[in-house]
């Protein structure tokens, strides 16, 4: 017999202001544990240094987290000029001092941003990352001591811009691909710039169709998790419940169809079926069997017009 996982089966995504010094998995517990949840799991992690965005799917959600891991993402960062880091944010030790340039030019920055850090680029990551050699994180070999060479890949810039500049500090808003590593921005722009560079603030302002308008604090999760006089777990756990995006909201981008119920049955069973009333829909789409609430998973419409079943949801 399998074994039942501790906690309530609740799905739904929830949006967190992740905290600076927090490692993203340990955020992800404490909203796991401020919900009971049986199941949980992040959509792209955020390094202790930075705040901001952090989508946390639980239950069922989970199951389209890819989605979001997938998805472009927005950040604002602070450049902290003159010094440059082994791991290319504050959190480093210095390894390079600059003076920087007393001249510093808006004008001139902003080329260099157009000229190296716009569109398709090729971009080394840090050493200090979470990426795998042999099944190891770089950071782990680094603070070994071990020299890897970390070759270069490509990611999409779709806008980046200076919004501020100080004696020795820029702001960069930043609106990327997957995979796109704002330090290597940043030390890459320190060294164009002649003093080095290193991030002394990283904040994620969207993933995907989400953006900071949305997320909640831990602190005000905690205080609404709270009990308050005399009240039932069952008051707390609705409180908290509707905090939660529908399951489905990962994937909210895919168009919509509504089966019958004969097909919702087919479509459960592992059955193919042709779908004659999805129009002109093809491609990927969220399947509903009675309307919104009754959320089913995703499934594709390929080119002959037959319906597959990709990621569906328990229907216990």
């Amino acid at each position: 017999m399998a074994r039942r996982p501790k906690g309530r089966p609740i799905s739904g995504l929830f949006l967190l202001d992740k905290p600076i010094g927090l490692s993203s998995n340990s955020a992800l517990q404490r909203v796991k544990r401020l919900y009971g949840a049986a199941k949980a799991g992040h959509t792209g992690a955020l390094d202790p240094l930075a705040t901001g965005l952090l989508p946390i799917c639980l239950g069922e959600a989970t199951k389209f987290s890819q989605y979001l891991l997938d998805s472009d993402k927005r950040y604002i960062t602070t450049a902290k000029l003159g010094q440059r880091t082994d791991t290319c944010d504050a959190e480093g030790a210095v390894i390079e001092e600059k003076p920087v340039p007393a001249d510093l030019d808006p004008a001139q920055i902003e080329t260099l941003l157009t000229q190296h850090f716009s569109g398709d680029i090729e971009q080394v990551p840090p050493v200090y990352s979470a990426l795998k050699l042999n099944g190891q994180p770089l950071y782990k070999l680094a603070r070994q001591g071990i020299e890897v060479e970390v070759k270069p890949r490509q990611v999409t810039i779709h806008a980046i811009k200076l919004v501020a500049v100080r004696a020795d500090e820029l702001d960069l808003e930043i609106f990327c691909s997957k995979g796109t590593y704002i330090r290597s921005i940043v030390e890459d722009l320190g060294l164009l710039l002649g003093c080095g560079a290193h991030v002394s603030m990283l904040r994620r302002l969207q993933t995907g169709p989400f953006d900071a308008s949305q997320m909640m604090t831990l602190e005000q999760l905690q205080s609404l998790a709270e009990p308050r006089q005399d009240e039932a777990e069952n008051s707390i756990h609705q409180r908290l419940d509707a905090l939660l995006l529908a399951p489905w909201s990962p994937v909210a981008q895919l168009p919509a169809l509504t089966l019958t119920a004969a097909e919702a049955e087919r479509v459960r069973l592992g059955q193919r079926l042709r779908a004659t009333h999805a129009g002109t829909l093809s491609g990927e789409v969220r399947l509903f069997a009675d309307g919104p609430d009754d959320f089913m998973g995703i499934a594709e419409i390929g080119a002959d017009g037959v319906l597959r079943a990709k990621r569906l949801v328990s229907s216990a």
